[in-house]
């Protein structure tokens, strides 16, 4: 399958138009329902086998991010082999109280993941609470970038973005 295949794929699965308004605030008259693509194993395990060659060298904990995160991570780390940790947008009050589940992250490299960003926002609040639980946060990794500010913002931060997809490449095989 080539990058437009999959592209093409993610699209069919996943496109809807109409009115949305995102995460950040800003509304939109096409919206990527991130959980048609998750909810497919298939074409969900695709994702993963294409963006582990993206995992920058040294990671050592790939850390999903609350609530659509979380399965490319898991899908993720069964192509890298690499541990996962899940980050709540703020910790639970019961049980461990933990703000990040799963594979312990003080001291070690870690990749955050996502799967759509557009203003990078959550990214941005996640990769500062991970920071202050001693985590070393360089660079976020989503499924796509839709190219909506979010890598600037990131950047601002001290976090590169890494994509599997832009809007631009889903635009692209629209036609």
């Amino acid at each position: 399958m080539t990058h437009s295949d999959l592209a093409r794929r993610i699209r069919a699965a996943s496109h809807l138009t109409g009115r949305f308004t995102l995460r950040s605030g800003q509304t939109a008259t096409e919206y990527f329902d991130k959980y048609r693509f998750e909810g497919d194993p298939v074409l969900l395990d695709e994702i993963a086998a294409r963006m582990a060659p993206l995992v920058p060298p040294g990671t050592e904990v790939l850390a999903g991010l609350e609530m659509g995160g979380i399965p490319v991570v898991t899908a993720l780390g069964r192509h890298t082999g690499l541990p996962c940790a899940f980050v709540r947008k703020q910790a639970k009050p019961y049980g461990t109280c933990r703000l990040a589940e799963g594979a312990d992250i003080a001291g070690r490299r870690v990749l955050v993941v996502e799967d759509v960003v557009t203003s990078g926002g959550q990214i941005v609040l996640s990769t500062a609470d991970l920071r202050g639980l001693g985590a070393q946060v360089h660079e976020a990794l989503c499924v796509i970038d839709r190219e909506q500010g979010g890598a600037g913002a990131l950047a601002a931060e001290g976090i590169g973005l890494l994509s599997l997809l832009t809007a631009a490449d889903l635009r692209a095989v629209a036609a």
